[in-house]
């Protein structure tokens, strides 16, 4: 009988090799990763939804085909698209920035693997890659998804700022209205019963008498 888990986190795993394909998918699935393995950087950013023959923006949506990727796991030597041009195309984009990439690589080369951190990638396992290797990915996946929460926080509360904000405006502008209106009335109630005024009107009232 199987036991309900929780939700599982989504990998896109890249290599044009299919035995290490394979083999990262295992890990991964071994891991209690969902997994979605592709041949090309080209497929990858399709699935995203950053088709590289249209040409999208960087800060275009996704198309509706797009999946919910948690991480990116991709080689580094590919054909056409390399796992560094694929790094690059997913840090442009506004919409997937914030997903965390893995470099893997069979060579040891320092400035390559200083390139691709310099440019985002958030580790650079060399091949063979081993089930400890999985391991790391999980903090990585938390981060990416804080940063994704802080965003969706910092948009509702910004909202809520320019909401009140405009609240409180309208409020005090009701406000001031309001006593200049009580205002202007005391001043005309005031200067119907100032001391000249009654004055003046016993004055009258005294010269209509003597007449009479």
């Amino acid at each position: 009988m199987a036991v309900a888990t929780e939700t599982q986190f989504h990998v896109l795993a890249v290599d044009d090799s299919i035995i290490d394909r394979k083999l990262i998918e295992r890990l991964l699935r071994i891991s209690s990763f969902q997994v979605t393995a592709v041949e090309s950087g080209s497929k990858a950013l399709e699935l995203l939804g950053l088709r590289e023959d249209l040409k999208s923006p960087p800060s275009a949506p996704p198309y509706q085909n797009e999946i919910d990727v948690n991480l990116v796991i991709t080689d580094y030597s590919m054909p056409g698209m390399t796992g560094y041009d694929l790094l690059r195309k997913i840090k442009e984009s506004s919409a997937l920035k914030d997903i965390p990439v893995v470099i893997m690589s069979s060579e040891n080369v320092p400035s390559r693997i200083n390139r691709c951190l310099e440019e985002g990638a958030e580790e650079f396992l060399l091949k063979p890659v081993k089930q400890s290797d999985m391991n790391k990915l999980m903090p990585r996946i938390l981060k990416g998804k804080s940063k994704e929460n802080q965003l969706e926080n910092n948009i509702n509360n910004g909202f809520c700022t320019v909401t009140c904000e405009n609240t409180i405006t309208d409020n005090m502008k009701s406000s001031t209205n309001s006593t200049n209106i009580s205002g202007n009335k005391r001043k005309a109630m005031d200067e119907g019963f100032s001391p000249e005024r009654r004055k003046a009107r016993l004055s009258s009232s005294n010269w209509q008498c003597c007449d009479i």
